[in-house]
């Protein structure tokens, strides 16, 4: 990482180019001095919390419908703010202040340690190098010969998928149609391109315009058939999507000087490096998809203040960390996020304290999903070298009994 351009804090700032930004009060400060700290601060870099304080008017029941059925009221999860954070991404480049929505105690404070760490070098890089949603539909033939004529003439109706998807959405598009004999079934992958949005309502609708096109056209009738036959990936983890992409794929990597290990954990790059081979082999023993410590914490956090649907992070959690020294000593780490279902227009996203999260990060509306991507990834290296660091240096468990126990109600 050789050069150093000037980095703009994001969104707004009046810092000086080239300038380190202001670094937030402590954050195992639970005062309410330090509160009204981090909301000034914010405010003079040009970020509102107004909404995420609590101030303005309730959200209309109205403004709800699509969002949320039955409603009652809110699940109030507090939101904290980790950074300045340097990511110099394609899509997201600067210095950020992260929202982090979650009840786990030391999380925020382990994130910040490893921020103040990389503000003293060239910060993460970051890149969303592919974008692709599945759905996988299944049709049933009366034999393997029907369903091997099906597949057959596939290619020839191609033109007229695509056309039927342009057709339904301004933004989604038909990319890849995968069919695969099972039997007397076959099994249809098909991917498709969603804009900014993190897409799943939307190739639904696609896919069962693509089924109804199908159906009316071809030769030899199926005997049954269904929209979803659970081979796209959908809220789960798979190794498919671990080798390919689901979502948006985004790597992270991050260059870390021997001197500056020792100094945040006590620990030398070979050190880190040793622990993280060793955690490997358990996750291997474990039987687990990839290789990665805590995806969940960062990308659960993040969805949540971010207006996401959570229940995505059993997919998007899953992926490849790897940490190495170089000739010169240094420690390398890289995250790779292969199924990040993120969106920064549609669904929970038009929320008030979501889009103030968003703006936060200038991941906000249209063009902005590679960007989004991009944070998610940042976020979740950052997370991996905390972990890592903290068992390394030996700091783990007391960095969650003196951080993570402080509750009222007893123990943490």
């Amino acid at each position: 990482m050789p050069d150093r351009d000037p980095v703009p804090l994001c969104p707004a700032s009046s810092v000086s180019a080239g300038e380190r930004p202001p670094r937030l009060p402590s954050a195992s400060d639970p005062s309410s001095e330090a509160l009204e700290r981090r909301r000034a601060l914010l405010e003079g870099a040009g970020i509102s919390t107004r909404r995420l304080a609590g101030e303005g008017a309730e959200v209309e029941t109205e403004a709800l419908a699509g969002r949320i059925e039955g409603f009652v009221g809110h699940a109030r999860v507090p939101v904290g703010v980790v950074g300045p954070l340097r990511i110099r991404g394609t899509a997201a480049r600067g210095d950020f202040f992260v929202p982090l929505a979650t009840t786990e105690g030391a999380l925020l404070m382990s994130y910040q340690h490893v921020a103040n760490m990389l503000a003293r070098g060239e910060g993460i890089r970051v890149r969303c190098t592919d974008a692709v949603v599945w759905r996988a539909p299944v049709f049933v033939f009366a034999s393997l010969e029907e369903a091997s004529r099906f597949v057959g003439d596939l290619e020839g109706w191609r033109p007229r998928l695509e056309e039927v998807v342009a057709a339904g959405s301004r933004f989604c598009r038909l990319t890849d149609v995968e069919p695969l004999i099972v039997g007397r079934s076959v099994y249809l992958r098909l991917g498709f391109q969603t804009g900014d949005a993190a897409g799943q309502n939307m190739v639904t609708a696609a896919t069962q315009a693509i089924c109804n096109a199908l159906l009316d056209g071809m030769h030899g009738k199926p005997q049954h058939w269904q929209i979803e036959a659970n081979e796209s990936g959908d809220k789960k983890a798979t190794a498919m999507a671990l080798l390919r992409a689901r979502g948006r794929r985004a790597s992270a990597e991050v260059v870390l000087s021997d001197k500056l290990c020792r100094r945040y954990f006590r620990a030398g790059a070979a050190t880190m490096e040793h622990a993280w081979r060793l955690t490997t082999v358990g996750s291997t023993m474990s039987g687990a998809l990839g290789t990665q410590g805590n995806y969940a914490n960062a990308l659960a956090a993040l969805f949540i203040a971010c207006g996401q649907d959570v229940a995505c992070v059993a997919e998007a959690a899953n992926g490849i960390t790897t940490f190495e020294v170089l000739a010169k000593g240094e420690l390398y780490a890289s995250a790779t996020l292969p199924n990040l279902i993120v969106g920064t227009v549609g669904g929970g996203t038009s929320l008030p304290t979501a889009r103030e999260s968003l703006e936060m990060l200038d991941c906000l509306g249209d063009g902005r999903g590679a960007a989004f991507a991009e944070v998610c990834a940042a976020v979740a290296l950052v997370g991996e070298v905390a972990l890592t660091g903290a068992m390394a240096g030996g700091s783990f468990a007391r960095a969650h009994t003196d951080g993570g126990r402080r509750s009222t109600d007893g123990e943490g």
